[in-house]
């Protein structure tokens, strides 16, 4: 039901009624929005009694009433944010675990005496969870305003930091299922827990003064463009400069300190200024997205420069609605802080807002309260089970994708890509631009020790880097640095050697989830690359940052060797830029610790977790190799490989940090035995129960060749070249990727599941076969029979079991479904020493324990087909073998809504070409790795027709979806083919 723009104040009902209007703990938003609500409700003569625990002075400025009365009451915490910009998803759960769990009863017990005490009509929530509940225990309907609900925003923070608070997500939604109806706000997210919704106008604060008003207050003539810096109170430590914005501009800032100086062109506004009034009186808005700076932008068509705070889940559905009406431009934070706004504003000022809905949400608001107040029931939508059903739908999606991980960054403003010559993804080959650029200054900069750059422009540019961060000075405040610029350029001696090394990501070919069932597999090397550096000193002379050497010197124990690690990028991923940490904490009664210590060592802050993937290797290197580290550690860590699409971007951290180490001390390596232990880290460090094939690519593999490995545990037959006519291309669905998900888990339990039942079953038969003296098989084959019991009841890898085995033995007989405790009970263990079975969980054995069998003899016929005559059936012949593998992945369940459209569209394209009897270019489409979403393999010709026709896939992924795919195009050389390079700066600093 929709009801907007309908004239009139709010009429006067037959009686008086007394509303209890409830506002989350969260900000000023919530608060600014109830005041129009409120204000509405006032006017037509009602008592409104508003539980908040914002100032009074939210309420008061813009309502003077006896008839509004604030009770200062908080019964939610919202989320919890470290500064204005960053939310902190655990301590967020935990807050309102101590805020609304633990009192609940007391707070209910309160809520209802109060309610009956004051004779409430209705009870209005934006949006108190309990305050629902509590409606519902006095017998008082209840209704929700809002755009969001607290069970979709928690239920990404208990999925990536919380999940022993689960249940918080649902004593949520099971308190907003008591609200009667939804008042649904424009820029909604899904929220499946209401029963019924009416969609109202936006709530907008009303305007007090004209714009040319507050420009004649301010002393602002027209001709002058106004920036409006709305952050609600600015993140600490700005520094604001003249030259941020165009010239001829002025920046009015909201909510500044008296301590605050600024430019001749910022003027600090008053605390309690009215924003409404200034933000249609500005050019353009600079602030962080919220429903009151967005709906206001919208209101007084103002385009909208906004900054996302991570994680916080509300902001890509107000994105998308300013985005809609041509309002709102979208800054990186890495921008705002360095000042870098220029651009985004010039881009913002040309569009045109066109926002015509609309805008009297808090009277329609209001005058639907009354209503309900006074008894009126609104008719159930018919259709509400099916947008329920659509809502929670997407709500899955939306949490699978981890909005507040995926950087999105404007394609208007490329220069954002290239910041130090990073970008999201490596150089072009052949790129004049890049090279001639680095060449220039090649000679100067650097002396090359040993190794070689082997015409990587992507190498070139992050050695680019290192010579920017050494010639930067820092006492130059006109030069600019990120926080991950200054601390690398600080804790390298730029004087002494450094080492390079690089590792790619790997593309899926075929293989994928089998390694781990000994599978063979097929690996491309991706163009995409991590580069790490590492110098190493004696601790006398390692560089400390500050803290770490205050904690040194704490101890009292002179200095000793530090591991300092930087990881370009982190910020912009809601992670922490730098670790630190001294190499003594990785001994325990002069023994390394144990790779479980490390790992809870490493979980305990979240937003340093990443640092496990880097400093792990140098723990594994002195477990398992007896390495003895004796000097400090400075490492930094620039990955192009994309984070949560499926193409290894942990293995390539993990190669490329663990070689950087060992080339640093001297410690000569085989590429295949780095890559094992490199499995070490992700599988004991880490805890991500991957299998090797992701670090035996990035370590042996070369460009433009497929990887063959056949992993029990890791032997490499060999390098398959890629034939002329075929090209492998990688399409990211959007959907993130992680092997340390339950789905991927469960499967690798059930498939290990599956072969311990095997085992046992032939041992059985074996038994009784030599107890009745009759050895012979069911075929009645007798050697042979036997033999191949006897390997099958001890199989050390399921892909050891061909398929007409399975089918004709086993098939029928492993059960669909097990519960683990059942498992455990009857057969043990399950061998992985990786996994861990959950008693009280159901596993899909078949399908998992199938999967593998059947893929390791396609990728058997995949590489044979590889070598053959080139020819349109045996192009046909490898995408129906790719095609097999990604259905046999979904009935594993580890498929997804977006992967299985992008093979849908591939397959649309292939028959369409085929009926029109065209040349066919894509003949077959799989997803890889661990699968539960991620990049989808894709088999082409070599051809252009081919090119036009991945971007078509592209590009109608992006219209049914919103997103647009990363694209994975070429290859590059594995780290052991790369080396490793021994640098000097040919110059010193200050020099």
């Amino acid at each position: 039901m929709r009801i907007e723009n309908e004239g009139g104040d709010v009429s006067a009902p037959p009686r008086h009624l007394v509303f209890a209007y409830y506002v989350t703990g969260h900000g000023f938003g919530h608060a600014t929005r109830v005041v129009e609500v409120t204000r509405h409700l006032i006017l037509a003569g009602h008592d409104v009694h508003v539980v908040t625990a914002a100032p009074d002075f939210v309420y008061t400025t813009e309502i003077q009433s006896s008839q509004l009365q604030i009770r200062k009451v908080l019964l939610d915490c919202g989320a919890v944010q470290t500064d204005a910009l960053t939310v902190d998803r655990l301590a967020s759960l935990e807050k309102y675990h101590e805020t609304a769990v633990v009192p609940r009863d007391t707070i209910l017990k309160t809520e209802v005496e109060w309610l009956n005490s004051i004779k409430v009509d209705l009870v209005v929530s934006d949006v108190v969870p309990v305050a629902c509940r509590a409606a519902a225990d006095a017998g008082i309907r209840c209704v929700c305003v809002t755009n969001f609900s607290w069970d979709f925003i928690y239920a990404e923070y208990v999925m990536a930091a919380g999940h022993h608070h689960r249940s918080i997500v649902w004593q949520i939604a099971e308190d907003y299922s008591h609200c009667e109806f939804l008042i649904r706000l424009p820029g909604y997210c899904p929220m499946p827990a209401f029963r019924d919704v009416i969609d109202a106008p936006l709530v907008v604060r009303r305007l007090h003064k004209s714009r040319k008003e507050v420009r004649r207050e301010l002393g602002i003539g027209e001709d002058v463009k106004l920036l409006i810096l709305n952050f609600g109170g600015q993140p600490g430590g700005w520094k604001f400069k003249e030259v941020f914005f165009p010239a001829g501009w002025k920046c009015l800032v909201c909510g500044a300190s008296d301590k605050d100086e600024f430019p001749p062109n910022f003027i600090k506004l008053a605390k309690d200024v009215y924003t409404p009034d200034i933000i249609a009186a500005s050019d353009c808005m600079l602030g962080k997205i919220g429903y009151g700076t967005a709906s206001e932008a919208l209101a007084y068509k103002v385009p909208f420069v906004f900054v996302r705070r991570d994680y916080f889940n509300e902001e890509p559905f107000l994105r998308n609605l300013l985005e809609h009406y041509q309002c709102g431009v979208e800054m990186i934070r890495r921008d705002l802080l360095t000042g870098h706004w220029r651009p985004y504003i010039e881009r913002a000022i040309s569009l045109s807002p066109c926002y015509e809905g609309g805008t009297n949400g808090g009277e329609v608001a209001a005058r639907i309260l009354q209503d309900a107040a006074c008894g009126k029931n609104y008719v159930s939508d018919k259709l509400s089970g099916a947008r329920r059903l659509r809502d929670a739908i997407v709500l899955g999606f939306q949490l699978q994708r981890i909005p507040g991980r995926d950087l999105s960054i404007p394609e208007w403003y490329a220069d954002a890509q290239n910041e130090l010559c990073r970008r999201s993804g490596s150089p072009k080959v052949g790129s004049d631009e890049t090279t001639d650029c680095f060449d220039s200054s090649y000679n100067k900069d650097f002396e090359i020790l040993h190794g070689d750059l082997h015409n990587l422009p992507d190498t070139r540019n992050f050695l680019k880097s290192l010579a920017d961060l050494a010639a930067a000075d820092p006492k130059d405040t006109e030069k600019r640095q990120t926080r991950e610029q200054k601390a690398a350029a600080a804790f390298f001696n730029w004087e002494e050697e450094i080492f390079v090394t690089r590792a790619p990501g790997r593309l899926d070919v075929m293989g994928g989830i089998a390694d781990y069932s000994g599978s063979l597999v097929l690996q491309m090397p991706i163009r995409e690359a991590c580069h790490v550096a590492v110098q190493i000193n004696h601790p006398s002379k390692q560089r400390l940052w500050k803290h770490a050497l205050a904690r040194q010197q704490d101890k009292g124990q002179g200095l000793k060797p530090v591991l300092q690690i930087v990881s370009y990028g982190a910020e912009l991923s809601n992670r922490s830029p730098t670790f630190d940490m001294d190499l003594s904490d990785f001994m325990e009664e002069g023994r390394p610790i144990s790779y479980e210590k490390a790992q809870k060592y490493f979980a305990q802050v979240p937003s340093q977790k990443w640092a496990a993937y880097v400093a792990g290797t140098i723990l594994v290197l002195m477990t398992e190799l007896g390495v003895q580290f004796v000097n400090g550690i400075s490492m930094l860590v620039s990955s192009a490989v994309p984070e949560g699409k499926g193409v290894s971007s942990s293995a390539s951290v993990e190669v490329a940090s663990m070689y950087a180490v060992a080339a640093a001390h001297g410690l000569n390596i085989a590429p295949r035995d780095l890559a094992l232990l490199c499995q070490k880290v992700e599988n004991h460090i880490v805890g991500a129960p991957c299998g090797v094939m992701d670090q035996m690519t990035s370590a042996c593999g070369e460009a433009n060749m497929l990887l063959a490995m056949i992993c029990q545990p890791a032997e490499v037959l060999g390098l398959v070249e890629i034939p002329g006519h075929i090209r492998f291309w990688g399409l990211d669905s959007g959907i993130r990727h992680s092997v340390g998900g339950a789905d991927y888990g469960s499967v690798r339990i059930g498939a290990f599941m599956g072969r311990k039942m095997i085992k046992y079953m032939a041992s059985e038969v074996l038994s009784h076969s030599e107890l009745s003296g009759d050895v012979t098989s069911p075929n009645d084959s007798e050697d042979s029979g036997c033999k191949l019991l006897e390997a099958e009841a001890s199989l050390d890898y399921l892909c050891n079991l061909s398929p007409h085995r399975y089918e004709a033995f086993y098939a029928n007989i492993l059960p669909d479904h097990m519960l683990g405790e059942e498992f455990v009970a009857k057969y043990g263990g399950h061998g992985d020493p990786v996994t861990v079975i959950a008693s009280k969980r159901s596993y899909d054995v078949k399908a998992a324990a199938r999967h593998p069998v059947y893929e390791n003899f396609r990728v058997k016929a995949f590489k044979a087909l590889l070598t053959s005559t080139p020819s349109d059936d045996q192009l046909t012949a490898l995408g129906e073998l790719m095609y097999q593998c990604h259905y046999s992945y979904s009935a594993c369940g580890l498929g997804s809504n977006g992967t299985n459209r992008i093979v849908e569209l591939v397959q649309e394209l292939q028959y369409h070409e085929s009926s029109k009897s065209e040349d066919t270019t894509l003949y077959g489409a799989k997803i890889t790795g661990g699968g539960s979403g991620g990049t989808v393999c894709i088999i082409s010709g070599n051809s252009l027709r081919a090119s036009q026709q991945i971007l078509q896939v592209q590009q109608k992924y992006r219209v049914g979806t919103g997103y647009l795919p990363y694209l994975f195009e070429g290859s590059s050389p594995g780290a052991g083919k790369f080396g490793y390079l021994k640098i000097r700066l040919s110059w010193q600093k200050g020099l």
